[in-house]
This record gives C-alpha cells, structure tokens and sequence, in this order.
C-alpha cells in the first residue's frame, strides 16, 4: 500500500468520523483541527485508520504531528516496519 492509498484511507475516515467535510476537498497540509473535527472525532479518525491499516502506534507517538500529512508518514512508516518484519518471518 502506497502512501497516496494511506492517506486516502485517512481521509475516508476524516469525512466518516465528522460532519459536514463530505465536499469539501481535504488538504493533507493541514490539521483535523483546522476543519473543526472535535478531539474525540481525531481519536475516533486515527483509531479507525489503524484498524483498516492493520497497524498500532502508541498515541503518545501521534501527539505532535501537526497535521494529516504527518499522520500519514507515520502510518505508512508503520506499515512500512509491519511489512519488513513479516518479510523477515518474525
């Protein structure tokens, strides 16, 4: 998975997660914030994402990224790590 389809499955999950974002095009260079998504709305967009990943980082690691673009580096990151271990039959 690229990082192009990573953030298209964030965004999915931005747009389920919150209201009123359905047309709006998002821009990965800013925050959940900066589109109103309320904090809980955030958790519930980040925790989703990761199920459908398939992928875990602790909160503590995601609690100063600044915006979607950061978050989806992280995730693909991740995914990224997940692959090479499974590669490696760890």
């Amino acid at each position: 998975m690229d990082r192009d389809e990573i953030l298209n499955v964030v965004i999915k999950h931005i747009r389920f997660n919150s209201t009123g974002l359905e047309n709006i095009t998002i821009d990965p260079a800013l925050s959940m914030a900066d589109y109103g998504v309320s904090s809980l709305d955030i958790v519930e967009t980040v925790s989703a994402s990761m199920r459908e990943l398939r992928i875990k980082i602790p909160r503590r690691d995601l609690a100063n990224l600044k915006n979607i673009n950061e978050l989806v580096d992280a995730f693909a990151n991740a995914r990224l790590a997940s692959e090479e271990t499974i590669g490696h039959g760890r």
